[in-house]
């Protein structure tokens, strides 16, 4: 049965890769203004799930938590390293210059993110159902401004429409590697979830602190107003997250 919701949950991800279409149709000034919002909203999730979800189960589950937080650490210095090397960053703009190779490069980069992405939600559903369904949500939510501004890199790159839509989705199916190796190593190495699970907190706050809330900053002129609601998005974000634990720890 946990197999299915690890499976299920990968696959609606992937699917976000296909958001790119929706692109085609939205206008672009109006598609960027809701980008900034759509960072705002997955930049809360990625905060609280951490914070409300996976920080509390690290603490309830495993016994040194000082060493579960030296791997918590670990996953945000792995993550910089991942971004510093394999060209990790993602585009969350409509406007990104980026000449063909870099369009190739980033989808190996998005490639290695995504099989990242498998590899943290069979771990949370290996731990618990609910954690894993946050944990899918707050994946989901942090791949839709993602897809688009990548879709976008692929288009400006030299990519066909059709091809950029092809090979973004099957960048986003690499994800099932990292799920299949989390479920045949499970068998293998004792309390490997319990390993696993302080490297994604430490990677989803790399990413929400290094990757996202520097796109917020970067808006020009930005207005009190578009600044109250990127807060509010957030805020949001939080609240789903929130809401998921039935108004508390679930423990």
């Amino acid at each position: 049965m946990i197999i299915t919701y690890i499976f299920l949950s990968i696959f609606l991800v992937s699917l976000v890769s296909l958001t790119g279409i929706f692109l085609l149709s939205i206008h672009k000034t109006f598609l960027q203004k809701t980008l900034l919002y759509l960072v705002s909203f997955a930049t809360g999730a990625l905060f609280a799930n951490v914070f409300l979800h996976l920080l509390p189960e690290i603490v309830e589950t495993i016994p040194d938590v000082h060493h579960a937080f030296i791997l918590v650490l670990s996953g945000i210095l792995i993550s910089f390293v991942i971004e510093k090397y394999i060209h990790w960053h993602h585009c969350h703009k409509l406007d990104c210059s980026h000449t063909e190779p870099i369009g190739t490069m980033m989808l190996i980069g998005d490639g290695i993110h995504n099989i990242t992405d498998g590899i943290l939600i069979a771990t949370t559903y290996l731990v618990d159902v609910h954690l894993g369904i946050a944990t899918t949500i707050a994946v989901l939510l942090h791949e839709i401004p993602q897809e688009i501004g990548e879709f976008a890199i692929l288009l400006h790159s030299g990519f066909s429409r059709a091809k950029a839509i092809m090979w973004n989705f099957i960048s986003a199916l690499t994800a099932f590697l990292g799920a299949g190796a989390v479920l045949i190593l499970q068998d293998q190495i004792h309390g490997l979830e319990h390993f696993l699970l302080p490297l994604i907190a430490g990677n989803f706050l790399y990413i929400a602190g290094s990757d996202l809330i520097p796109e917020l900053h970067k808006q020009p002129r930005a207005t009190a107003r578009a600044a109250v609601f990127q807060l509010a998005a957030m805020l949001i974000g939080i609240l789903l997250m929130y809401s998921l634990t039935g108004g508390g720890h679930r423990h």
